[in-house]
């Protein structure tokens, strides 16, 4: 019985080495390669690359939009997947089934067919568009400036929420509610002192994804724009591709930005995180 518990544990090591040599060379060795470069300035090394990025109003921009698009994209769509996946609880398994198999695969539309189908839909002669024109509920709309990019962001974050959030809310017991109501408690008193806490811990780490999935989307805007909008993704992808200003080193140090962006928001995640378990008990 001895023998076969370090036996058990050498094969269970053994059958992770594979994941270990893919998440190093994959994962580990590429962030050293960018972190390592950043540092590097011409024949130097240094933090000059940071302070050109934090003192330039043009990369300064990049961030700002980014962290808006993000940000506003991530709200927008985690509040309506909240709605959907609490209204698919309360439908049909037929119908529940079919949303979801469209969530898996609308989550997966994205890129160049999206920017071409919102294009055709809500750009400047889009069909939408000029619906909405003739019908007075709009003047104007640019689907190409930021406006345009966070409904285009919102439509591909919604799919993935309601992926993540679905199974969440398995854990509110109806029998909770039945018990609040035979108490007094009202919906309102129902979601603010049971679901909301109960649901938090998911609605944050939703949250962080969706932020993470919006900050590194690169093939959509650049497909929509072909690269004319300030985000940090087109301003790293233009330095290490680009024909004329090919700079891996400056790219380097806007990706170890938007790694910082992601360290602090995850940051911020788990400090939440503790004060919901806190509030909760």
């Amino acid at each position: 019985m001895t023998a076969s518990k370090p036996r058990g544990k050498w094969l269970a090591l053994l059958c992770l080495l594979p994941f270990a040599i893919f998440f190093i060379a994959f994962q580990i060795a590429p962030l050293a390669w960018v972190a390592v470069h950043s540092l590097s300035v011409g024949d130097s090394w240094g933090l000059g690359n940071f302070a050109k990025i934090f003192s330039s109003k043009f990369y300064l921009q990049a961030i700002k939009h980014s962290l808006q698009i993000a940000f506003w994209s991530s709200l927008f769509g985690i509040v309506i997947a909240v709605l959907g996946s609490y209204s698919l609880r309360q439908v049909d398994s037929k119908l529940r089934d079919f949303v979801m198999a469209f969530s898996n695969m609308t989550s997966n539309f994205a890129g160049v067919p999206l920017a071409f189908a919102f294009i055709i839909i809500l750009g400047f002669n889009g069909a939408l568009t000029l619906l909405l024109k003739q019908a007075g509920i709009i003047e104007d709309f640019n689907l190409y400036s930021k406006t345009g990019l966070i409904v285009l962001y919102t439509y591909f974050q919604i799919p993935l929420g309601v992926l993540l959030l679905y199974p969440a809310f398995d854990a509110l017991r109806e029998d909770w509610r039945e018990s609040a109501a035979l108490l007094g408690a009202g919906t309102w008193d129902f979601w603010r002192h049971i679901g909301l806490p109960v649901l938090t811990p998911a609605l944050l780490g939703t949250f962080v994804i969706l932020l993470a999935n919006a900050l590194g989307a690169y093939a959509t805007v650049y497909a929509l724009t072909t690269g004319n909008f300030n985000v940090l993704p087109i301003r790293i992808a233009a330095m290490v591709a680009g024909d004329i200003s090919l700079n891996p080193d400056m790219a380097s140090a806007l990706a170890m930005v938007l790694v910082g962006l992601m360290v602090v928001i995850t940051a911020a995640h788990q400090w939440l995180l503790k004060r919901s378990y806190h509030v909760a008990r």
